[in-house]
């Protein structure tokens, strides 16, 4: 993994939800965080949008809130789908611009705030890095994903490794999921064997889910 530099905490911009994932599972029953039902171990997120924070949902309160008109409340049901771009355009210049300490960042679009927001994982938990013009307009003319993005709940996610940049567009929630996991398991100044086995078989997982954006039809 590349060297982590310097880093600011972000505030305000990612969901308070990520402690779901910094920790160790624990063996109690999780339940909806809208009615209280039992949840089963596989089950949906919500991203509150008024709070900027992640919340388990059962399948009926997801399905409800997948309903036409729901996009306008205050929760959004995360989606599922993983879409890839191997003809981007996002080259290891494009990436030099966006000056990110670490090889892997992701960006949604911040409802809120109007605009993207850039994140990267740390030892620290999720870190916001301010980009300059220039570099929001390699990322967003690099690749058709950036402007399919849903608000909130989607995230372009890219990984610079081995001389390449692979970009993907995946639910917000896994990329907290992989701040957390690398929070936990980060050892010494670059991670330590642990944690860069951890991202690798996390991106494996993500390139075996997505399917191709110049195909698909999504």
């Amino acid at each position: 993994m590349p060297r982590l530099g310097a880093a600011r905490p972000a505030t305000g911009t990612e969901p308070r939800g990520l402690r779901r994932f910094a920790a160790p599972r624990r063996r109690r029953e999780e339940r909806c965080e809208l009615c209280a039902a039992p949840l089963a171990g596989e089950h949906r997120h919500l991203v509150d949008t008024e709070k900027r924070a992640l919340a388990c949902a059962c399948a009926p309160c997801a399905q409800v809130l997948d309903g036409p008109g729901a996009t306008q409340g205050r929760f959004r049901t995360v989606p599922g789908r993983y879409l890839s771009d191997a003809g981007h355009g996002i080259d290891e210049q494009a990436w030099e611009q966006l000056r990110i300490p670490v090889g892997v960042a992701f960006f949604f679009r911040n409802s809120a705030l109007d605009r993207l927001v850039a994140l990267y994982p740390s030892p620290a938990g999720a870190t916001e890095s301010e980009l300059d013009p220039a570099a929001w307009q390699a990322v967003l003319a690099g690749s058709p994903l950036a402007g399919r993005l849903e608000p909130d709940v989607e995230a372009l996610l890219l990984r610079r490794h081995e001389g390449a940049v692979e970009c993907f567009l995946v639910p917000v929630d896994i990329c907290y999921e992989l701040v957390g996991r690398m929070r936990l398991r980060w050892q010494g100044f670059d991670g330590g064997a642990e944690a860069r086995a951890d991202l690798d078989a996390f991106f494996a997982h993500v390139r075996d889910r997505a399917r191709d954006v110049r195909g698909s039809g999504s």
